[in-house]
């Protein structure tokens, strides 16, 4: 059960309730997330600006790629469920990716080095070894992407973060455990 509230449709602050609705029409649903950061339009606003500004950089697949494998790193069942969710219906990414991305890695190489250096981004908390910098540079990156790849990780930690002290009550289909059917 969340642990905190969600404000009603009718007890949105005023404005909020158009963002929710573009969210909505975005994915066919608000997603519980969005409801419960709904009752502080600037914590929304900071969100959806966030994630509206990063969608422009690197391609979707591989925004999906490092949102999977940071959640998991990071344990976070809601974001595991909405970024599945998301990826494969959205970015049609295959259920073989999905899991490969959770288990920080892909079936494209590109993103399976980008995918580990998310996961090493969240693990060593930023202070990833000149190791983990060369293997994204050698799988193509720039230091322009690689300061994307880090922004996109923090951005998911973000909402890791709200959703894990919140508790979201997942309203979309769970994702199973790596390496179990789903």
């Amino acid at each position: 059960m969340s642990r905190l509230n969600v404000p009603s449709s009718d007890d949105v602050p005023p404005g909020v309730q158009g963002i929710l609705d573009n969210i909505g029409a975005q994915l066919g649903f608000v997603p519980n997330m969005f409801k419960t950061i709904a009752s502080n339009p600037t914590v929304l606003d900071a969100v959806v600006t966030l994630q509206s500004t990063m969608s422009r950089v690197l391609d979707a697949k591989t925004r999906h790629t490092i949102a999977l494998a940071v959640s998991e790193a990071n344990g976070c069942a809601y974001c595991l469920a909405i970024h599945t969710y998301v990826s494969s219906e959205l970015s049609g990414m295959s259920s073989d990716d999905i899991e490969l991305a959770r288990a920080g890695s892909s079936v494209d190489p590109k993103r399976a080095a980008v995918a580990r250096f998310a996961q090493r981004v969240v693990e060593s908390r930023g202070r990833v070894s000149d190791a983990d910098l060369a293997a994204v540079r050698g799988a193509g990156y720039t230091d322009p992407q690689i300061l994307a790849i880090v922004t996109v990780a923090v951005q998911a930690l973000l909402t890791n973060f709200l959703n894990n002290v919140n508790q979201t009550d997942i309203d979309i289909p769970s994702a199973s455990s790596v390496g179990t059917p789903g």
